[in-house]
């Protein structure tokens, strides 16, 4: 499982024009599933991103959480984040996991983040999103288990 983490002001997840996701402050959450993930890999991940220390205190040092700031954070299936690109010039999707073991995964990543008392939202697995990341500062992170 790969997670790309973005801390950020705002975000927002539109399909057909439509907003289905939107935050303030907190983390938009690009989420790849591969072959042989699962429960494990999304604890993992969900404990270590809601209690990952990236926002800044009042002296500007990142010692704060999502928690301790009180964000929110979207979480968008991702299995581009899956890309072999070491031969040619298009990328191979193969090691990204199936919609059907990537879809009910990425939604039990989403409550176990709100299990941690992160408010999360989702994006629409499958379809066609655009994803608004206003990035603060930049910090983008990634993660892998």
């Amino acid at each position: 499982m790969r997670a790309l983490i973005q801390r950020v002001s705002s975000g927002t997840v539109s399909v057909d024009d439509q907003a289905i996701a939107q935050i303030g402050q907190g983390l938009v959450i690009l989420l790849g599933i591969g072959h042989g993930d699962g429960e494990e890999q999304a604890a993992y991940l969900a404990e270590k991103i809601a209690n990952l220390r990236i926002f800044e205190d009042d002296q500007g040092k990142t010692n704060l959480s999502v928690l301790d700031v009180g964000g929110e954070a979207i979480v968008v299936s991702q299995f581009t984040l899956y890309a072999d690109t070491r031969k040619g010039r298009r990328p191979s999707f193969t090691d990204a996991a199936l919609p059907d073991l990537a879809a009910p995964l990425v939604e039990r990543f989403a409550e176990l983040l709100r299990g941690h008392g992160v408010p999360t939202q989702t994006g629409q697995f499958g379809a066609h999103m655009l994803v608004e990341i206003n990035n603060d500062g930049p910090v983008t992170i990634w993660l892998e288990k």
